[in-house]
C-alpha cells in the first residue's frame, strides 16, 4: 500500500456541529422549496434545537483498516468480512475501509419522552428532529474527517454507507461493531441489530488511489475542506460550526 493511516480506534469528543433547519424540517414532513413553514414552527423549532443543543453530548469513535480482500459483494478487513451488495462496482477497488459509530447521547430522547408523556406533543415532536438532523450531521462531520486524512496521502474517500439502509442488511451491523465497537462512547447493539441510543449512526466509507466518488455531490456541498482534487459540487454549508 502507497500510504498508512491509523488503525487505532480513536475517540473523539466535544465535536462543534452545525445542526442544519432544512434537515429537521424534513423530518417534520416539511419538503424542501415546497412547503414554507410559519413564524409559530420556526420559533418552536429555535426552542427545541436550544433545548437540544443543552442535551446532546455529540461524540464518535473511529477506526481504519486496510483492505485485505474486496470482491463484487464484499470487503474483507481485520477479522471482518462486510457483505455489501454491489459495493465492488458503487465503490470501485479500496485499500482501506474507515467504520464509525457516532452519538449525540440519550438525554435529548429522555427529554423528549417527559416532553410526550406531559402532552407537549409540538416540543416533543421538533425536539425529536432536532436530535435526527444532529446526529446526521455528525456522521457528515465524521465523514468530512476521514477525507480530511486520507485525501492528502493520494487516496479519495467513497460515499459512507451504514446497515440497514438501501441493500445493506441491517444484521451487518454486528461485522461493523466487531471493526469498531461502540462501547467507548455507550453505543450498544440489541437482539435485532438496533442501537442505543437511539440518535446513533453507523458508517462505512472506503479510502483507496482507484475508489469512486460519482455520488459524493451531498457529502461535498457540506464539506469545509479546501482544495480538495476530488470535489464534485461547491460547498454552500457545512456541518463544522
Amino acid at each position: 500500500m502507497s500510504a498508512l493511516l491509523s488503525t487505532a480506534p480513536r475517540v473523539l469528543t466535544a465535536l462543534p456541529l452545525a445542526i442544519d433547519p432544512a434537515e429537521v424540517l424534513r423530518f417534520q414532513g416539511y419538503k424542501k422549496s415546497a412547503d414554507v413553514p410559519g413564524p409559530d414552527v420556526r420559533a418552536l423549532f429555535d426552542e427545541a434545537l436550544a433545548l437540544g443543543r443543552s442535551l446532546m453530548a455529540p461524540r464518535a469513535v473511529v477506526r481504519w483498516l486496510p483492505v485485505s480482500r474486496q470482491s463484487a459483494d464484499a470487503i474483507e478487513a481485520g477479522d471482518a468480512t462486510l457483505a455489501i451488495p454491489d459495493v465492488g462496482r458503487l465503490w470501485g477497488p479500496v485499500e482501506w475501509i474507515a467504520a464509525a459509530v457516532c452519538t449525540i447521547g440519550d438525554e435529548l430522547e429522555r427529554r423528549a419522552a417527559e416532553l410526550w408523556e406531559a402532552r407537549e406533543l409540538p416540543l416533543a415532536s421538533m425536539l425529536d428532529s432536532v436530535g435526527s438532523g444532529a446526529v446526521e450531521s455528525l456522521a457528515e462531520y465524521v465523514n468530512d474527517l476521514l477525507c480530511q486524512e486520507a485525501i492528502p496521502l493520494g487516496l479519495p474517500v467513497t460515499n459512507r454507507v451504514s446497515p440497514g439502509y438501501g441493500s445493506w442488511d441491517v444484521a451487518q451491523q454486528r461485522a461493523l461493531f466487531g471493526v469498531c465497537p461502540g462501547d467507548a462512547i455507550g453505543v450498544r447493539l440489541n437482539e435485532a441489530c438496533f442501537m442505543t441510543p437511539v440518535k446513533s449512526i453507523s458508517l462505512l466509507a472506503a479510502a483507496g488511489a482507484g475508489a469512486r466518488v460519482d455520488h459524493y455531490f451531498s457529502q461535498c456541498a457540506r464539506c469545509w475542506m479546501r482544495d480538495c482534487a476530488y470535489r464534485r459540487t461547491a460547498a454552500h454549508k457545512t456541518v463544522h460550526r
